[in-house]
């Protein structure tokens, strides 16, 4: 089991993404979120400045669609070229066909889960699946705090896959931190969205190695 680093540019310097995205080298994939002010009370970006993000970087990126319709939009994210697409259950209607169309366009097929939203009801998705996102936040918005309530769930989606087998990623979305990084890796999670603690650093890339190689650490404890 890997750990990856995947900074959120929702607390970068919008004006200047290429620049952003070049800051971090040393991030495993860029992370997009796309909201709607529909599925969450924000707005953000959509298709267009994805398309433009990929024709200005090689990176990967990491898609996050906080959007309702999702089945309808999230294919055209993995046609513009997007490594991995997360679709949120809560917005999908048919969970298991909009992975598939994902993994078709050849992108990796990734089902997020709001706080509250149990992980049990899906042990049977999860064959279909690349990655599993557990959002430690209430989704919407950059620099919460991190919700030490979601530890027992990502422990319970951590023993749902490993009872699977394969290889699928656990990521944790919200508040991840120098100060929640250990627990998060004690409870089971392998990908980490980083996004204020990242770009409000002294040096982001810096942060994203420190992240790293804390991650790490915390593995072996």
């Amino acid at each position: 089991m890997g750990i990856r680093i995947t900074p959120s540019i929702l607390n970068a310097d919008l004006a200047d993404l290429r620049r952003e995205i070049a800051r971090i080298p040393s991030s495993d994939l860029i992370h997009l979120d796309v909201m709607d002010n529909r599925f969450v009370p924000n707005l953000t970006f959509g298709l267009p400045m994805v398309e433009c993000i990929r024709q200005g970087t090689q990176r990967p990126l990491d898609i996050h669609l906080m959007i309702a319709e999702v089945d309808r939009w999230a294919p055209g994210y993995a046609e513009a070229g997007a490594e991995s697409v997360t679709f949120h259950v809560e917005a999908s209607d048919a969970p298991v066909r909009l992975a598939r169309e994902l993994r078709r366009l050849g992108a990796r097929a990734s089902m997020a889960l709001r706080p509250a939203t149990p992980i049990e009801p899906y042990a049977d998705l999860l064959p279909e699946l690349d990655m599993v996102l557990l959002m430690t936040v209430e989704p919407g918005f950059g620099g919460q705090s991190f919700l030490d309530v979601m530890l027992p769930k990502i422990r319970r989606t951590r023993a749902l896959l490993d009872a699977h087998g394969g290889d699928i990623w656990l990521q944790v979305d919200g508040g991840v931190s120098e100060e929640t990084i250990d627990r998060c890796v004690h409870a089971g999670a392998d990908t980490f969205v980083a996004g204020s603690a990242v770009f409000r650093a002294d040096d982001p890339d810096a942060m994203v190695r420190a992240l790293k190689a804390q991650a790490e650490a915390a593995r072996t404890k």
